[in-house]
């Protein structure tokens, strides 16, 4: 038998630490981060990071784990959540993968392959020179003419991602975006209940400009800026998160702080965007949309206890299916 695995995901700012540690709480659940930027210490503010006394107690995994000026990509996300899963397991307890970042939660449901190409460091110093060189866009032009698809799963200023599936593609002959459309066909490794909190648009971008606004209030440009002071760059994997790439413009002096703000908000909310279309082409999800629920977070969560079986049996007839 399969064991079981738990995901809750949803576009950024829509809610889903609060409801994850409720489902924990539950299920006799544990959280594993599915984030690129929680996984980096002293990165609290601009990841919204889920404090120490939010938990109520429920063990967090990928968080903290990294020093910011480390790399970190799809490979190490999955080797570090292979290990919290077994631990997870070990523990008698359920894994719940919980964060936005949906290629790390597919590379784990679908236990993904990524051995097919090793890198290749010649190759990759050769790319990212010429987007030095170049710029973003030119970089991400190469990635339309070979794979076109995945140009549109990427975005063109994550200059990470973008080299590796040119890297990809120039190693195997291959595009990456055929790659992992055959290796999402395969079933999942686990029992899995993949749930995605969702709300309607305008809340959704409410709440971003809510949380940008909040995150200044917070200090993210001290926190950047002793970021800098630790030897992050503006090309660094840990500042190409949002909110970080922005600020470190405005303090080498590019734009204003009104300006990254600005951008700040705008490219969250476009993330958002992108997130809701991934995951409307995922298989067997179970949406939860707030607004159905009255944003009754009882409610939600007896839904979800329902949907995963450890109650009465789920009917297609019930109120809340989409």
């Amino acid at each position: 038998m399969k064991q079981p695995l738990i995901i809750l995901t949803g576009p950024t700012a829509v809610g889903k630490t609060r409801l994850s540690i409720a489902l924990a709480k539950a299920v006799n659940g544990e959280i594993i981060s599915a984030d690129s930027m929680q996984v980096y210490r002293h990165m609290d503010i601009g990841s919204a990071k889920v404090r120490p006394e939010e938990t109520e107690g429920i063990r967090h995994y990928l968080i903290d784990v990294l020093e910011p000026t480390q790399d970190f990509n799809i490979v190490l996300f999955q080797q570090h959540a292979r290990a919290a899963v077994k631990e997870i397991y070990g523990r008698g307890k359920i894994p719940i993968l919980a964060g936005g970042t949906g290629f790390y939660i597919q590379s784990v449901l679908y236990d993904i392959d990524f051995s097919e190409s090793a890198e290749d460091t010649a190759l990759r110093a050769e790319l990212e020179a010429f987007a030095r060189e170049n710029g973003a866009d030119a970089l991400y032009g190469i990635l339309k003419e070979c794979d076109p698809k995945a140009a549109a799963a990427i975005h063109a200023n994550n200059i990470k991602r973008v080299i590796r599936a040119i890297e990809f593609y120039r190693q195997t002959g291959k595009r990456i975006s055929e790659h992992n459309a055959l290796e999402r066909e395969k079933p999942s490794a686990y029992d899995a209940r993949y749930f995605v909190l969702t709300d309607v648009r305008a809340r959704i971008y409410e709440n971003i400009d809510a949380r940008v606004d909040q995150m200044m209030a917070d200090g993210l440009v001290d926190e950047v800026k002793k970021l800098a002071g630790m030897g992050c760059k503006r090309d660094s994997t840990a500042m190409q998160g949002l909110g970080y790439k922005e600020i470190m413009d405005y303090l080498s002096g590019d734009i204003s702080l009104e300006e990254a703000v600005y951008r700040i908000k705008r490219d969250t909310r476009h993330f958002a965007k992108r997130q809701l279309t991934w995951f409307r082409r995922e298989r067997d999800v179970i949406w939860i949309e707030k607004d159905k629920f009255a944003y009754d977070d009882e409610e939600m969560l007896n839904y979800m206890i329902k949907r995963i079986g450890f109650t009465e049996e789920y009917s297609e007839d019930d109120k809340y299916s989409r």
